[in-house]
């Protein structure tokens, strides 16, 4: 029989609160709007933070945070006079430089390696309608498109059998498109670079990519490079790894800083983060002995990468955190302070309950119930504010918002756990009071 009265006494309260907040509709509605304006605050910065580290994260994708880049080093050797035993001695080791064989070794020796690509890059020009211009030729692997996460707008991708015959067909990047067929599509058209007649099968998506992105993160304009198989540059462009008879003729090639790798690039794609050092020590050990020990070579690892990918989450993290905290403090003070001040104005009414019977845990419910209701109202006007704010910011500036369910739960929990702790203390001080000097009060 308890139980119904328990459930009884706080229906009572709860219809007693109800009709407070009503009764007073515009102080409710005031005291609210510091919920309110936290709320959506909390929700469109979030969405605005969201999206740009969503940005940021899409740019840093462009390096690649699982790739492990490994570049040619042209030696350079600094000697003084009556060092010339030093040299000589530097000059019995030969390294045959950095090429497909390596490729084709570290494919086979090392066994979390996902995706490997290299790459041969050629300074250039491409001619096409009486229009020249220079451009980078660039002879890839089909692994490259997906390492880089490369998509076609139009056409296919390089076949096997390209690959293998290194035939005379190239992908074009989007700008290269626009300055050489503004108006009619480049598919099966051909284009000139340096002697050789290009066939154009296909055109990549553009790539945004801001100016600060390409100096600070090393990202080249991918928009103006063209794109061929790897043994088409090899057998109709330039191979490094042939001897020819300039060379042999030329007794200062050993003495001067001559490029004699076969790649210019080497990108190695593991699975897993964790495994970028272990499986870059690996490879480092590996191209070594296959250089005679000659370290001519440099493996970068994205560790800086990584990091600033953490630091820019905890930065977004703890910004957001202190906004969202900040905003709903104020609110919550702002509902004590008109919570205590409504407690001075209704003492006369919570003498007269606590004369007619009433306990002082059903004043405290009262107000407690009164807090709540005004902050959970008051969240939920926020959280449909917040989402129209995220939208507008979208449309009208032209910036990427994301608005997550966890925020607008996250928010609108605080919400009304802020009307529940800054409630208390109101609540507390209510049923405090003596009924014999509350209905004396004037």
């Amino acid at each position: 029989m308890k139980k119904p009265l328990i459930d009884e006494r706080l229906m009572a309260n709860f219809s007693i609160a109800l009709e407070a907040v009503f009764a007073n509709r515009l102080r409710s509605f005031l005291t609210a709007l510091g919920i309110i304006f936290g709320v959506a605050a909390v929700i469109a910065m979030l969405a605005i933070g969201n999206g740009a580290q969503q940005e940021i994260m899409e740019q840093i994708k462009l390096v690649g945070v699982n790739n492990i880049v490994i570049q040619p080093i042209v030696e350079q050797v600094e000697e003084n006079v009556g060092q010339e035993s030093d040299l000589e001695s530097e000059r019995k080791r030969f390294s045959p430089g950095l090429r497909l064989i390596d490729v084709e070794s570290i494919q086979k020796t090392i066994p979390n390696i996902e995706k490997l690509s290299p790459e041969v890059v050629l300074e250039t020009h491409v001619v096409y309608g009486g229009i020249r211009r220079s451009a980078k030729l660039v002879g890839i692997t089909p692994a490259y498109f997906d390492v880089l996460d490369f998509r076609l707008e139009e056409g296919k991708l390089f076949s096997e059998a390209n690959k293998i015959k290194g035939d005379p067909v190239c992908i074009i990047g989007k700008a290269v498109q626009r300055k050489f067929f503004p108006k009619e599509n480049p598919i099966g058209k051909k284009i000139k670079s340096g002697n050789q007649w290009l066939e154009v099968i296909g055109i990549m998506e553009e790539r945004l990519v801001s100016e600060q992105s390409i100096s600070k993160l090393g990202i080249r304009d991918f928009n103006m490079d063209v794109y061929i198989p790897i043994q088409s540059m090899l057998v109709r462009f330039k191979n490094r790894d042939l001897v020819t008879g300039f060379d042999l003729e030329d007794e200062e090639t050993t003495q001067r800083n001559v490029n004699y790798h076969q790649l210019d690039k080497l990108v190695v794609q593991v699975g897993e983060s964790e495994a970028l050092k272990p499986t870059a020590e690996v490879i480092s050990k590996l191209l070594a002995r296959s250089h005679n020990g000659v370290v001519d070579f440099e493996i970068t690892i994205p560790e800086l990468l990584l990091k600033q990918q953490q630091r820019t989450q905890n930065i977004f993290n703890i910004v957001l955190g202190a906004i969202a905290g900040i905003s709903l403090l104020v609110g919550g003070i702002g509902i004590m302070n008109i919570m205590l001040a409504s407690v001075m104005e209704r003492i006369k009414e919570i003498g007269l309950r606590l004369s007619l019977g009433a306990k002082k845990s059903d004043i405290v419910n009262q107000f407690l119930f009164e807090s709540i209701m005004i902050s959970v109202s008051g969240g939920l006007i926020g959280v449909i504010l917040g989402v129209v704010l995220a939208y507008l910011v979208s449309v009208f500036g032209d910036f990427p918002t994301v608005v997550s369910f966890t925020s607008i739960v996250l928010s609108f929990g605080v919400a009304a756990t802020v009307g529940l702790i800054f409630g208390i203390a109101p609540a507390q001080k209510a049923a405090s009071q003596d009924p014999i000097t509350s209905l004396r009060y004037e």
